[in-house]
């Protein structure tokens, strides 16, 4: 599992950076129309920090159950805020959809190494 966790974190990474030029791009477009009320972009921008903290997290904290937890965490909220605050940016849903595929990837690391521990004793 720790190969995942790596080539999770690097995907994360680079999606982060996709998805923050994609948010602040819908930012803008809904600054010039005046749209008001919507901030799709913004939490877009702000699904993208998440993304990347939990793929920094990922790379640097892939052999701990500490990391993994965290991970765990941060991918769901992740998820969870694509999902709340999608609006006019559908885009978001694809977006959150990925981040809970990858908070089940950690979720299923910590099952397995649990299972793992409990076998070796």
């Amino acid at each position: 599992m720790k190969t995942a966790k790596l080539i999770i974190g690097i995907i994360a990474i680079v999606l982060s950076v996709v998805l923050f030029f994609q948010s602040a791009l819908v930012g803008l477009g809904d600054a010039i129309f005046l749209e008001e009320g919507e901030g799709s972009g913004g939490f877009g921008i702000v699904m993208s920090i998440l993304l990347l903290i939990g793929g920094i997290v990922s790379i640097s904290a892939r052999k701990s159950k500490g990391g993994a937890v965290f991970c765990l965490v941060d991918y769901a909220l992740t998820g969870f805020i694509g999902l709340s605050f999608s609006g006019n940016f559908a885009d978001l849903a694809i977006w959150e959809t990925i981040s809970l595929i990858f908070g089940a990837v950690f979720l299923l690391s910590l099952i397995l190494g649990r299972r793992q521990k409990h076998e070796e004793e």
